[in-house]
C-alpha cells in the first residue's frame, strides 16, 4: 500500500510538472465500493497518467507482454491485471471480476488496444462482460495530450499539456435486465460497451465511433 501511494505521488508530481496535468471530475470516483473506470487509450502514458487521477488505489487491465520480467511481478503487486489479447482471457476477466466484487476499482480500456490516429476507436464487447457479471457503476474517463505527448512509434516524450476528465457514474442495471439467454448476451455487451464509447466521446466533446 505504501508503494502504491509513494509511485502514485512520484507520477502525480512529475505529470504536473512536466504536462501540466490537469484532472477534473474526480468527484465522480464513489470513494469506496466496486467501480469499473473506463478511458480511451491513444498512449502508453494512459496507465499511470489515469492512475494518478484516481484518489482511491485501482487496479488496471492491460497486455501481457506490456511489462515483461521482474518488472511485470512488481505491476502486478501494485495492481496490474494482465490480459491475452489474442483471444477472450476469462482468466483475467474473471480476475477483475473479483477485484470488483471485493469492493475494489478497476481500470478499463474498452477499445482494447492504442489508436494509431488519436481518434477514437469502437470499443470491444468485452466491458460488457464485466458490468454484466458485477452490476457495478461505470466512470467513463477522458484523457487529452496522452497522444501528442507520447504516440504509438514516437522514441521520445515531447512535452504537452495533458487533462484528464471524469464523467457522471453510469447506470446499467435496466440494460441489464434484457439479458436472456445466449443470444442475448452478445448484443447486451456490445451496447454496454457503445454506450460507454458515446459517454467518452461526450467528454471530448466529438462523435463516438460506431461499433456496427
Amino acid at each position: 500500500m505504501i508503494l502504491y501511494w509513494a509511485v502514485w505521488a512520484v507520477v502525480r508530481l512529475a505529470a504536473t510538472v512536466l504536462f501540466r496535468l490537469k484532472v477534473s471530475g474526480q468527484h465522480h470516483i464513489p470513494k469506496t465500493g466496486g467501480v469499473l473506470i473506463a478511458a480511451n487509450h491513444a498512449s502508453y502514458l494512459d496507465i499511470p497518467i489515469l492512475g494518478c487521477g484516481v484518489p482511491r488505489r485501482a487496479s488496471y487491465m492491460g497486455r501481457m507482454d506490456l511489462f515483461p520480467g521482474p518488472v511485470g511481478w512488481l505491476m502486478q503487486y501494485l495492481g496490474w491485471i494482465p490480459i491475452r489479447r489474442e483471444r477472450v482471457d476469462r482468466g483475467g476477466f474473471e480476475d477483475a471480476i473479483n477485484r470488483i466484487k471485493a469492493g475494489g476499482a478497476v481500470i478499463i480500456y474498452p477499445e482494447g488496444s492504442r489508436t494509431e490516429d488519436g481518434r477514437l476507436q469502437p470499443g470491444k464487447p468485452g466491458i460488457g462482460m464485466i458490468v454484466a457479471a458485477t452490476g457495478c457503476p461505470v466512470i467513463p474517463a477522458h484523457l487529452a495530450g496522452t497522444f501528442d505527448v507520447l504516440p504509438p512509434g514516437a522514441r521520445r516524450i515531447r512535452l504537452r499539456p495533458i487533462r484528464v476528465t471524469y464523467g457522471e457514474p453510469m447506470d446499467f442495471s435496466a440494460l441489464l435486465k434484457e439479458l436472456d439467454g445466449e443470444s442475448k448476451k452478445k448484443d447486451v455487451y456490445q451496447r454496454i460497451s457503445q454506450e460507454i464509447m458515446d459517454r467518452i466521446a461526450a467528454l471530448e466533446g466529438i462523435a463516438s465511433p460506431s461499433t456496427a
